[in-house]
């Protein structure tokens, strides 16, 4: 039979504010966890259930519906699915252009900023400085910058090249222009930051053995600095796919998703169902089934770059 003295010693420790009280670790995360569980967990949870209802703002009864408005973004018929897979075509063609433009000229200029070159610190802090900027102040410059009459890129075309006028904000295909090129502009220097942290963790040594081997600059570059940089190239990569599909504030400011919606993104059309049609129901099926693709996307992307750079390893 246990005596009650055999426990004091364990009720003990379980009230002293030391390490021997194995529930320390756990109070270090209660508070990170209760706001996750109040700001993460709930909204989602409580978005679940809008979506399988029909959500009337002004009514204190809502029906169930089920998947009805799941079933809307799989019917053609539907404006919904119309609109919601337009949407998210145009969010894919962003996201596959400005991905690879990201990554290459973040990469470029870290291994040109990471030569001991004259005004080296200027020089970054010249393409990091847009990314402070607000993404409304950067909409608005590069807005007024591609201006289809008083653009400064419009008026230097004219002036030194005498070509025409292009209308970028209001032709389909040239309005994505405007939002691409500001959009690099404005995220490189982060990705470049990452690079240039990246490259002073390979040791000198490396590149002096390349060199004692005859190696020159593109054969060190291609056999020593890309595959070294490859777990960076990972994590740059995997997060500029995710913010890229978050696609929004640029369309919003510099097109405002125009022309005849070429450049709405879907995060703009699920917001626009949501807070211009008050289809709660619906915009919430559209952030779920968005949501699930953007899960299934990024397990294959890393699953493919993973074994890239597993096999680039083994060789």
């Amino acid at each position: 039979m246990t005596r009650a003295s055999d426990w004091s010693p364990r009720r003990g420790r379980l009230f002293a504010l030391n390490d021997s009280n194995p529930l320390v670790p756990y109070l270090y995360l209660l508070p990170h966890a209760a706001f996750f569980l109040v700001f993460t967990v709930y909204p989602v949870g409580y978005g679940l259930w809008v979506s399988f209802h029909r959500w009337d703002l002004l009514s204190d009864q809502q029906e169930f519906v089920g998947l009805t408005f799941y079933r809307n973004l799989f019917d053609p018929s539907t404006p919904q699915s119309q609109f919601f897979w337009k949407s998210l075509i145009n969010t894919t063609l962003f996201t596959l252009i400005s991905t690879p433009l990201l990554v290459g000229a973040a990469l470029g200029l870290a291994v040109l900023l990471y030569r001991p070159i004259f005004g080296r610190a200027v020089f970054r802090a010249i393409f990091f400085m847009p990314g402070i900027l607000s993404v409304s102040v950067m909409g608005i410059l590069w807005r007024w910058m591609f201006d289809n009459q008083s653009g400064l890129v419009n008026v230097i075309r004219q002036e030194f090249w005498g070509l025409p006028v292009i209308q970028f904000l209001t032709t389909e295909g040239w309005a994505w222009v405007p939002i691409i090129v500001g959009t690099v502009w404005w995220t490189v220097g982060f990705n470049m930051t990452l690079y240039l942290a990246a490259l002073g963790g390979i040791s000198h040594s490396v590149y002096e053995a390349a060199d004692i081997d005859g190696a020159g600059p593109w054969a060190k570059f291609r056999h020593i600095t890309v595959p070294l940089l490859a777990p960076t190239t990972l994590f740059i990569t995997v997060t500029t796919v995710l913010a890229s599909f978050q696609l929004f504030g640029q369309s919003q400011v510099i097109t405002n998703g125009g022309p005849a919606r070429s450049t709405q993104s879907v995060i703009m059309y699920i917001t626009e169902e949501a807070f211009g049609n008050y289809q709660l129901s619906s915009a919430s099926a559209m952030a779920f089934v968005f949501g699930a693709l953007m899960l299934v996307f990024t397990v294959i992307q890393f699953r493919l770059m993973v074994k890239d750079l597993n096999t680039s390893r083994e060789r």
